[in-house]
């Protein structure tokens, strides 16, 4: 009975420490303490307004949620800068009379990102998602607006973990 106690508490221990650091986002941010996110410019050729800031404030959001950085204005340890290089929208299925059954919203970006105590985790990628909506909706007001925070939500959290988790796709 006394070595029961005594591989109990052995197994308890092993299991603990096989344990390690867990983070429930599902990563180990990278060592900082501060981040900031820059204006991200609207390049595409289909100008929304407001979607620039609309997108810098859900990855600001994202990365305060999601880890313990505290959002600066200037001289952060980690800084995402880009530009919004696609907006547009396009058929994605036909009817049998070759009318578009569905169109598709496509958002991309293009991101930098820089870990100023860590060169090597420097990192300039493109990403993009999509809204399909059916064709015979328009794309305006609670209907645009729910499209932007989906994109924006698939967007951001690829970027986080692309960038703090050093997952690669």
């Amino acid at each position: 009975m006394k070595y029961i106690k005594y591989v109990f508490l052995l197994l308890s221990i092993i299991v603990f420490q096989s344990c390690g650091t867990y983070s429930f986002s599902g990563f180990n941010p990278i060592k900082a303490k501060t981040f900031q996110v820059n204006r991200f410019e609207n390049n595409a050729l289909l100008v929304e307004p407001g979607l620039e800031q609309g997108f810098q404030d859900a990855l600001q959001d994202l990365v305060l949620d999601q880890t313990n950085y505290s959002l600066v204005t200037s001289n952060a340890d980690l800084i995402y800068e880009g530009e919004i290089i696609t907006y547009g929208v396009s058929p994605t299925t036909a009817t049998s009379d070759n009318r578009a059954a569905q169109n598709r919203l496509t958002i991309g970006v293009k991101i930098r990102f820089y870990n100023t105590n860590n060169e090597e985790d420097n990192k300039e990628k493109s990403f993009s998602f999509f809204y399909d909506y059916p064709s015979n909706s328009q794309l305006v007001g609670d209907q645009k607006i729910k499209a932007h925070e989906e994109i924006f939500d698939r967007l951001t959290q690829d970027i986080v973990n692309i960038t703090l988790s050093k997952w690669e796709s």
